[in-house]
């Protein structure tokens, strides 16, 4: 086979432009900012109370589903290390039984009679 030549373009009849025409630059969009969570590090009394009143009421809990539920204000959570100490409260109490441990994960559940 005999070898291939490269072919060079043909020259274009128009004349090379510099640079683009005038655009507006991009402007870049700050992103969606997630709204800060002021977590509790104690309980008011409030969130005491509907602690023992309904907590012992949920088919399944874990210190992350505490931390979600127990907030009466829209931006107030409880941290995860209060959520844990109320759990252990609650076992104490006999208002709830462990499930399983793991060493990242607890779970529990309400006490039923067996």
């Amino acid at each position: 086979m005999a070898p291939k030549k490269d072919k060079a373009p043909p020259p274009s009849s128009k004349p090379a432009k510099s640079g683009g025409g005038k655009q507006k630059k991009k402007k870049w969009s700050k992103g969606k900012q997630k709204e800060k969570v002021n977590n509790m590090v104690l309980f008011d009394q409030g969130t005491y109370d509907k602690l023992l009143s309904e907590v012992p009421k949920y088919k399944l809990i874990t210190p992350s589903i505490l931390s979600d539920r127990l907030r009466l204000q829209p931006h107030h959570k409880i941290n995860g290390s209060l959520a844990r100490r109320a759990i252990k409260d609650l076992m104490a109490r006999g208002s709830i039984r462990m499930v399983s441990a793991h060493a990242s994960q607890q779970i529990y559940t309400r006490a039923t009679n067996h």
